[in-house]
């Protein structure tokens, strides 16, 4: 099990994912999206398997509010602006390979063990 972790410093969600993983001693790797960001690829990967870039957006975020993210037509001029801001990203995202999650998910990170 590869268990990666994309989160930010001050999400509640992503401090609870990281003990779940902490307390079944399952290695995991967290990554800071506002730090370091996810590549085009991983994001792909990710949308592919939660299945829409609507499910990944927070439309509660500040950032959304300041990007004015839905003004904006286009699927293509969306994921631009969140791959500029990734603090308009849902947090914890979680990730075992080809398989992912969003958000607080502890009943499906139970089957992935």
């Amino acid at each position: 099990m590869n268990i990666q972790i994309y989160g930010k410093a001050k999400c509640f969600d992503t401090k609870k994912a990281e003990r779940y993983f902490k307390e079944r001693k399952i290695k995991y790797q967290l990554i800071d999206l506002k730090k370091y960001g996810m590549s085009k690829g991983e994001y792909t990967s990710i949308k592919r398997a939660v299945g829409s870039m609507e499910a990944l957006l927070d439309t509660s975020s500040k950032e959304y509010e300041v990007g004015f993210m839905k003004y904006l037509a286009s699927e293509e001029a969306k994921e631009e602006k969140l791959l500029e801001n990734q603090g308009m990203f849902k947090t914890p995202i979680v990730r075992n390979g080809k398989l992912a999650t969003v958000g607080y998910q502890p009943e499906i990170w139970k089957n992935w063990e």
